[in-house]
């Protein structure tokens, strides 16, 4: 399925790096393993599966050399492990694991048996993964354990293996993003970067927010000048999203860049409902820490020179939510339940 830019959208005047992805970030991989089962519900097999795993590496040391990180919420029915450990030290040492609301223990878990294995050190610390959800109980029998160890196991691999790839990731109703519906059509994950003042910047989403009639596509409002769907609208969900720049930022420039990714989705129909969790993280690889939080020594990026990798933060994010739900194909799930891909005639008459 094209992305937003294969269809002629082009999201603001910053340029893009060579993927258009977070893999544009050296060192930086992101992996999926996407769970589609048609089973009857137990004893007899485990339910309608939608759902999923996907991981994004950031550095293959980030245990004994953390990066910079932050966050920020804009409404917080969700959650976000790690987020208070990087609020408090404006640090985090693990990849990034997004899933499914009901499966985050189990991928948290997994996550630490992984660093475990990786780090044998940290039975003589402690780990704190980073793990995010979204609720894909639209499309996913989440009421089943779908997840298992070897599918976390299979995605933090895929995402080691993607580490300098000069493709475009998979993007839209995979991994974590199976299940994920957003602005009324089927969402899902998205990735977009940008480059400015000699540093590259991009944003991982998982979507899985808003309503179809406050869907804008680069100033187009999309969604008022649809017809009606026919059926019973998806409830606004959550949305997850991962800012990573190569420039040498520290933990509180970090907050104030994940603080961006809000405005991005605002642009494309995101208002934040009551039930939705908007949590968004930001991490720096260009400079980093030893274990006791002490900087490298690297020259850091703070102030008014920040204002380039804001506005990078905004326009990666808003194409982000759009490559999402662009790539994603038409999703049928539980009961029956529907997620329309936007790839579709009447859509892409309106934008023409």
């Amino acid at each position: 399925m094209p992305r937003a830019r294969d269809l002629g959208i082009v999201i603001g005047s910053l340029r893009t790096g060579q993927t258009n992805a977070v893999l544009d970030i050296p060192g930086v991989g992101l992996g999926h393993t996407t769970l589609r089962r048609d089973e009857p519900p137990p004893p007899e097999g485990r339910g309608i599966a939608r759902t999923g795993v996907t991981v994004l590496v950031l550095a293959d040391d980030a245990f004994s050399r953390p990066l910079p990180a932050g966050g920020a919420v804009l409404n917080g029915a969700g959650e976000c492990t790690g987020f208070i450990t990087a609020a408090e030290w404006g640090s985090a040492e693990t990849p990034v694991y997004l899933t499914s609301t009901l499966q985050l223990g189990r991928v948290y878990d997994s996550a630490c048996r992984i660093e475990l294995e990786v780090n044998p050190s940290c039975a003589t610390d402690f780990i704190i993964p980073v793990v995010g959800e979204c609720d894909d109980s639209f499309l996913n029998d989440a009421r089943r354990m779908q997840v298992e160890h070897d599918d976390v196991v299979a995605a933090w691999q895929a995402a080691m293996a993607s580490r300098g790839s000069a493709t475009p990731p998979d993007e839209g109703a995979v991994g974590s993003g199976t299940g994920m519906s957003c602005l009324g059509f089927k969402g899902g994950i998205g990735t977009a970067s940008r480059v400015v003042e000699g540093h590259t910047v991009a944003v991982l989403l998982m979507t899985n927010f808003g309503r179809r009639k406050d869907l804008v596509v680069s100033g187009v409002p999309v969604g008022k000048r649809l017809a009606a769907s026919g059926g019973p609208e998806k409830p606004a969900g959550s949305c997850i999203g991962v800012v990573v720049t190569d420039a040498a930022v520290d933990g509180a420039s970090c907050a104030r860049l994940a603080r961006r990714v809000g405005l991005g989705l605002a642009r494309a129909g995101s208002v934040a409902h009551h039930g939705s969790g908007e949590i968004f993280m930001a991490f720096g690889t260009g400079m980093r820490l030893d274990r006791d939080g002490k900087p490298d020594g690297t020259p850091v990026v703070t102030g008014r020179a920040l204002d380039p990798l804001f506005a990078a933060v905004v326009e990666a994010s808003e194409e982000a939510v759009l490559n999402s739900m662009f790539t994603a194909a038409t999703v049928v799930g539980r009961d029956g339940n529907t997620s329309e891909s936007a790839h579709n005639d009447e859509v892409l008459r309106l934008l023409r």
